[in-house]
């Protein structure tokens, strides 16, 4: 206990300013998944992009990023046998190492996954630094079967969604009264499924526990709020006969630009709850050891940590968001606000259906199998294959690549401190 005593105050600003640096790789690199769409395909500019994430980030890390900060404390590694100073160190390491990661990930503007990344840093530490049996691997299968299963997963969402987009809408005889007509019931399946993923990932520990069919009520509820104001907003959309000389669709994709700003917001709503998990997981890890000297599956997330992340989000986001947001609005395939839609809406349908079931999915995977979905369905030509291999191989270098760089930094502060 004396080392934790000795060097508490230390270790805690310490672990602050990993889990702030982690926070800043986080929002550097996966706030292209809500952003990147929308950049991409037009409906915002890269400014305004920003300013809705920074303020959507901030609420969904702040308001409801509490609850799923404990698998990835408590899942992965065995508590029973890591030693409070080693649970101390490896999260520190975890925090640094996967920050690092996501910080060369940003500047090169891959696309990879921020949960992936801390949850290779934790395995790393835990089975080098303390034993091979500390790591549970019975739960890392899982996480390496979603590296498949959401990208082919959303795909397939994403394909289904834009097929019933060109069925509806866009090759019918009268385009643009259609696009009026059913852009709604879109609308209200973005309204529906982001406030129910919110709703099952987030709300509890601000007190709000809603039932099942609360739950429901609610996203029903919010499903209609946005259908209403989308249809207000609707109305002022005019077709402009001169662009749909130029572009057939040129006034239908208005119509979807509008959708494409509620689902951004949306996303990044999600996002922040989802994500600052990531960083504030181990963080809020460390300062439980700190208080109590032992570790505890479950410690509640203080508020000050989750200010801390949505803080380092939006300041990431703000100066290094860009890169990737390039990456995935515009070097996969092209993209315009009805394909950017289908994409956010199948990547929220596979969120909300994942966390539903307890599975650790990778937000960025699932958007970049998206977009590739609604690429397919315009002919495999429509693809950049090049860039996709690059994700590609990226994403299957983020575990080891944490992992690696967790171990080293464990046996840095071991030896620092030890």
């Amino acid at each position: 206990m004396t080392l934790i005593a000795e060097y508490g105050t230390i270790l805690l600003v310490l672990a602050c300013a990993f889990g702030f640096f982690m926070a800043w790789g986080v929002g550097a690199n996966d706030v292209a998944n809500a952003m990147g769409t929308s950049v991409g395909s037009k409906a915002l500019t890269i400014k305004q992009a920003i300013l809705i994430a920074m303020v959507f980030e901030f609420l969904g890390a702040y308001l409801a990023g509490g609850s799923v900060t404990q698998t990835i404390r408590s899942g992965i590694l065995e508590s029973e046998m890591i030693s409070p100073e080693q649970m101390i160190f490896g999260m520190l390491a975890s925090l640094l190492a996967a920050g690092t990661w996501l910080f060369i990930a940003s500047m090169k503007g891959w696309p990879v996954s921020t949960t992936h990344s801390i949850i290779g840093a934790v395995i790393g530490f835990g089975a080098v630094g303390v034993s091979m049996d500390a790591v549970n691997w019975g739960g890392v299968a899982p996480i390496v079967a979603s590296w498949v299963i959401s990208p082919t997963l959303s795909g397939f969402v994403a394909f289904l969604v834009f097929m019933s987009v060109h069925k509806l809408i866009l090759d019918t005889e009268k385009p643009f009264e259609n696009a009026k007509k059913y852009v709604p019931f879109y609308m209200f399946a973005v309204g529906f499924f982001v406030t129910l993923m919110t709703v099952t990932k987030g709300l509890k520990h601000v007190g709000l526990d809603l039932s099942p069919l609360q739950s429901f009520g609610l996203a029903v509820g919010s499903g209609l709020a946005v259908t209403a104001l989308g249809v207000v907003l609707l109305t002022r959309v005019k077709a402009d006969p001169e662009a749909d000389k130029d572009f057939h669709f040129a006034s239908v994709e208005k119509v979807f630009a509008i959708l494409m700003i509620f689902t951004a917001c949306a996303m990044a709503f999600a996002h922040g709850s989802n994500d600052v998990a990531n960083a504030v997981g181990p963080l809020a890890a460390i300062v439980g050891v700190l208080q109590t000297g032992t570790i505890s599956d479950q410690s509640l997330v203080p508020g000050w940590v989750l200010l801390l992340g949505g803080i380092g989000i939006v300041i990431g986001l703000a100066t290094y968001g860009y890169r990737v947001i390039a990456t995935i609005g515009k070097h996969i395939t092209e993209l315009t606000p009805s394909r950017g839609f289908a994409a956010e809406l199948a990547t929220a349908i596979t969120v909300v259906g994942a966390s539903g079931a307890g599975l650790p999915v990778s937000t960025t995977h699932t958007l970049v199998g998206a977009v590739l979905g609604v690429g397919i369905a315009r002919g495999i030509g429509a693809l950049n294959l090049r860039v996709i291999g690059t994700i590609f191989s990226s994403w299957l270098i983020t575990l080891p690549a944490g992992a690696a760089l967790s171990i080293v930094f464990f046996f840095i502060l071991s030896g620092i401190f030890g």
